[in-house]
């Protein structure tokens, strides 16, 4: 492994540029990486300015020059990761009405057909193919398509830049044509009204906020659209979604502590949108709808990891909640669903997904048992309401997804799906383990373990540690089947579930936010140590990776602990995270504040953000070799972020690396769009990931 010289790097002017905030000076001399014009870059990538270009391209054309070592590997990987997929596959019919409706992939393709048959079976129409609406772009990417509830409409979305910001079109499925309605500039969702006549859709701003709920009437031009909600206030974002009885859409405005919802009658035109209950600070709450009530997953009056209330449809305001499912400490309410005779909700407790079905006509309710002692679960409510069927998927880290219909009345499962590996795959060649490393403050942090079952016992070895952090979001033990061309070469592949998620609840997620967010990144580290003083590896065998939040972490572990690391991967790291909070014209600057805090108006916040930020406490010292990437129409983490992190990283490293950047420049925040292209860059980042360490001699080639 050789490692670069930093004189090597591609230079990248630096030209100064301070000023002070709070009283303390700022010294920002790649500013200048941000266009004047991002706002027409997102949706037109050809105007980024060519001063700003061409260090874009020098860089990835250094990252191609590094990455060449690894072009062998990336295409023996890349191989083994498309045999493990059917491509030619369906999903499982779902059906409404008179008919089902389902995704398939065709073999060679790279994008899914949207697809319905008459229920039960019968001939195919294509509804809308991926392959043929993504010829000849760069990148495409369908959205939402909603059928109407006369099943003679579709309103369909999709985007050809990778910026998120989604047209809508609506097809006459009758006769396979798209009618002249076209909506840009929306955020790809639609919500029909009852006579199919109209929808409702989100209409983004020019900051890129969703922020204007509208009303298109079928047939009328766009200037015609009715405005039925504006949130006005920049730090909340507002959405809109069916409730699963069809009779209501919710409107829902919020940030990442408050939210406020409003109900709209989808069988009255005339209907104004009608107010729930008033945001309050810390107060979050969301809506389903079923006979006389509207059920609302909350976390006020202190429930802290939600409870479920009801409220009657006439008077749904606060002082009316009544508990039906009160809280318990620890066991996190994470959504709800109803159906005509059943309610649903999903929760988490000690790290593990279950499902709770309440009988409405009986008031018993039972959980769906799973035997696994680690697993991901997920659930679908489809489209029917007046059904007793419940759709869930369920994997482990060694177990491929399996899908069931399960029936809520009968309480028997079916399995309708059973994800195939072309290849072929044997679990008991893989073990699954949870352990638990003890924080700097006594917090156990739980870690999921995936390897080989035959790795010899008190032998060490490379390690991918996979984090990220944030937002509340838990990362589940669920199966990947990319994960195996690093298991099967000796890896442990490992997931941190650190502070920032609700692995652990919400208290997990509020001690890793705001002021408190260095626990996440210490949590980080302190799992990477407890992987070496337990023997599963050495330090510098290490390699961390994490995406956008999770790329933030490693910007932050790669200062705080470079020496335990032999690469790091950082996908759309969101590392300016200063200079990002303190500029309120950004997309996701103002609802992101009560994340991570607005260092515009505390102080104390400004303070807190400095002593982390990546792209603020880059040093002279040596750093590990990192592999960048950024997307230049990602709206969430925008592309200077990750150029200017990488910039300032080539200018200070004192030894180590190398350290570079690839940008894509025909993307967004996912990355490439067709499952193949999106394939070859996981295959790069694991091919990064062996090429720093030294494969065990004991480990074989991959499964057969």
């Amino acid at each position: 492994m050789t490692q670069s010289n930093p004189r090597n790097y591609p230079p990248v002017p630096a030209k100064p540029n301070s000023r002070i905030v709070h009283g303390t000076r700022l010294d920002d001399e790649y500013a200048w990486l941000r266009a004047d014009n991002w706002q027409e870059v997102l949706a037109k990538p050809q105007a980024l300015p060519a001063s700003i270009r061409a260090v874009l391209d020098a860089q990835n054309k250094f990252a191609d020059d590094i990455l060449a070592d690894t072009q062998s590997m990336r295409e023996i990987l890349l191989k083994e990761m498309r045999a493990r997929i059917l491509e030619e596959d369906s999903e499982p019919p779902t059906p409404d009405g008179a008919f089902d409706y389902f995704e398939r992939t065709r073999q060679g393709g790279q994008h899914e057909l949207l697809c319905r048959r008459p229920r039960g079976g019968g001939p195919e129409t294509i509804l809308l193919d991926g392959d043929a609406l993504a010829k000849g772009k760069s990148f495409f990417e369908l959205g939402d398509a909603m059928h109407s509830p006369d099943h003679r409409l579709l309103a369909w979305s999709s985007d050809d830049k990778g910026s998120e910001l989604y047209t809508l079109r609506v097809q006459d499925m009758t006769r396979a044509a798209n009618l002249r309605d076209r909506i840009p500039r929306t955020d790809g969702s639609a919500v029909w009204t009852r006579d199919s006549s109209a929808f409702y859709y989100v209409a983004v701003d020019a900051n890129h906020r969703p922020a204007r709920i509208m009303r298109h009437r079928i047939g009328t031009a766009m200037r015609l659209d009715e405005l039925i909600f504006e949130e006005n206030n920049p730090a909340l974002f507002a959405h809109v979604h069916l409730c699963h009885s069809g009779q209501y859409a919710v409107i829902r405005s919020h940030d990442h502590d408050s939210s406020e919802c409003r109900v709209l009658d989808l069988s009255d035109h005339a209907a104004s949108p009608r107010l729930i209950e008033a945001r309050q600070p810390g107060v979050q709450y969301d809506v389903e709808h079923c006979g006389g009530h509207f059920y609302l997953r909350t976390n006020v009056d202190g429930a802290k990891d939600f409870k479920l209330v009801a409220a009657p449809i006439h008077a749904p305001e606060r002082a009316n909640w009544v508990d039906v499912v009160p809280h318990v400490a620890g066991r996190m309410i994470l959504s709800c669903t109803c159906f005509a005779n059943f309610r649903v909700h999903m929760e988490r407790e000690n790290g593990l997904p279950r499902i709770v079905v309440f009988d409405n006509t009986s008031s018993q309710s039972h959980a769906i048992e799973f035997n696994e002692e680690a697993y991901a679960l997920s659930m679908e409510s489809g489209f029917e309401f007046d059904t007793p069927m419940l759709r869930f998927t369920y994997s482990s880290m060694t177990t491929p997804r399996q899908t069931y219909d399960y029936d809520m009345a009968s309480r028997s499962r079916v399995l309708v799906k059973q994800q195939t590996l072309p290849s072929g795959h044997n679990p008991a060649r893989y073990v699954t383990r949870r352990i638990f490393a003890t924080a700097r403050d006594g917090a156990l942090i739980p870690i999921s373990l995936l390897m080989r079952a035959d790795m010899p016992k008190g032998t060490k070895a490379p390690v991918l540690l996979y984090g990220y952090g944030a937002y509340g979001y838990a990362i589940p033990a669920n199966f990947s089947a990319n994960r195996l061309s690093l298991v099967d070469r000796g890896f442990v592949y490992a997931i941190a579930h650190i502070r920032g998620g609700t692995d652990k609840g919400f208290a997990w997620y509020e001690d890793g936010k705001l002021l408190k967010k260095p626990n996440s990144f210490h949590d980080f580290i302190t799992c990477a140590q407890h992987l070496i003083a337990t023997g599963y590896c050495d330090a510098g065998t290490l390699v961390a990776h994490g995406g956008s939040a999770g790329g933030m972490l490693m910007g932050a572990i790669a200062n705080l602990a470079p020496q335990l690391f032999a690469g790091i991967i950082a996908d759309v790291p969101f590392v300016d995270v200063l200079n990002t909070m303190l500029d309120a014209q950004l997309p996701l600057t103002p609802p992101e504040w009560q994340e991570w805090g607005n260092p515009i108006e505390s102080a104390e916040a400004f303070a807190a953000i400095a002593a982390y930020s990546p792209y603020d406490n880059v040093t002279h010292q040596a750093y590990p070799a990192i592999f960048a990437k950024g997307g230049l129409t990602d709206p969430r983490v925008t592309y200077w972020e990750p150029a200017k992190w990488v910039a300032r990283l080539q200018a200070h490293i004192t030894g180590g690396g190398p350290v570079f950047l690839k940008t894509n420049m025909d993307s967004g925040h996912g990355g490439a769009s067709g499952r193949f292209d999106h394939l070859n860059e996981v295959a790069q980042d694991y091919a990064f990931a062996i090429s720093r360490v030294n494969l065990p001699q004991w480990a074989t080639q991959p499964e057969k």
